[in-house]
């Protein structure tokens, strides 16, 4: 390893915006299971299988349909 480097031709990371970042996410154990199945077919990693998912809903806007009560109607009848 040299004591110095020269950087002055460096350039910068063209992906960096494109780099991974390592987050913690909880799944539900059927969820993680079908991801490692599609896994083990494709031999594709689960975890990049989820990205590509996950990817491809926010590429074509999916949007979750969520029918949950308001806390204010969940007494009443």
């Amino acid at each position: 390893m040299k004591k110095q480097y020269d950087f002055t031709n460096a350039r910068p990371n063209p992906y960096a915006k494109r780099l991974k970042k390592s987050v913690t996410i909880r799944l539900d154990q059927d969820a993680l299971a079908y991801f490692q199945s599609l896994s083990e077919e494709s031999g594709i990693p689960y975890q990049t299988l989820i990205n590509l998912y996950l990817r491809d809903c926010a590429a074509t806007r999916k949007k979750l349909h969520l029918n949950w009560k308001a806390s204010s109607e969940k007494g009443a009848a």
